[in-house]
């Protein structure tokens, strides 16, 4: 089963999370993120039909986006997203279960965890990087903090990164970052606003390079 490349993914390490998307937006939203330079999306598990937007991205994208499904938080729900499509899998803590069987038959998966404890255990069950979030209350020192006595575990700040602050996260040990709601904004989607999101996604895509 192909994944996430975690090699690739260091390159362009930005990664886009969909929540609460409407169906009959997600072939222009997919055209929006692909043009706009983003190649690493997921969409979350407690979006209404996750499953199927999951499947009209993965074809509308046809290979050019990394597709994978978040908030994934049991068995059943990830099954749901593997047969969709999906080609990692991200958790908002660490569900054992979901990483044991990730970790088994190959697929990516980003376990969220926040303290020194929970990142170190989600790296011994096999992440690909661990996502702490929420990052925005502790900022990008927190990082540079945690690689001291873990200067190999991979992190990918999730909360609160924006354009001006992503540079920060990465200098201070950050492998990656993620952003949701603050570009895919509810209005904006609403109103099928896709030159703002393509801006703002554009704003982060020029902030990558360290």
């Amino acid at each position: 089963m192909g994944g996430v490349d975690i090699a690739k993914f260091k390159k362009k390490p930005v990664l886009g999370i969909f929540r609460g998307i409407e169906p009959d937006i997600i072939e222009p939203l997919t055209d929006t993120v692909i043009s706009s330079g983003l190649e690493t999306i997921e969409i979350t598990m407690n979006t209404e039909g996750a499953g199927s937007l999951i499947r009209k991205m993965v074809k509308r994208a046809d290979l050019r986006l990394t597709v994978g499904a978040g908030t994934v938080l049991g068995i059943k729900s990830l099954k749901t997203a593997l047969d969709s499509g999906a080609t990692f899998i991200v958790t908002p803590v660490l569900v054992e279960d979901v990483v044991k069987y990730c970790v088994k038959n190959k697929i990516p998966v980003f376990p969220g965890a926040l303290t020194p404890q929970e990142i170190y255990n989600a790296w011994n069950a096999g992440a690909a990087m661990v996502k702490v979030f929420p990052s925005s209350f502790f900022g990008p020192a927190y990082f540079k903090e945690i690689k001291g006595p873990f200067k190999d575990i991979e992190l990918l700040a999730c909360g609160g990164v924006t354009p001006e602050n992503m540079k920060e996260y990465f200098s201070c040990g950050a492998s990656a970052v993620a952003f949701g709601a603050s570009v895919f904004k509810k209005e904006w989607l609403a109103k099928k606003d896709f030159a703002s999101i393509g801006a703002s996604i554009k704003r982060y895509m020029d902030n990558i390079k360290v």
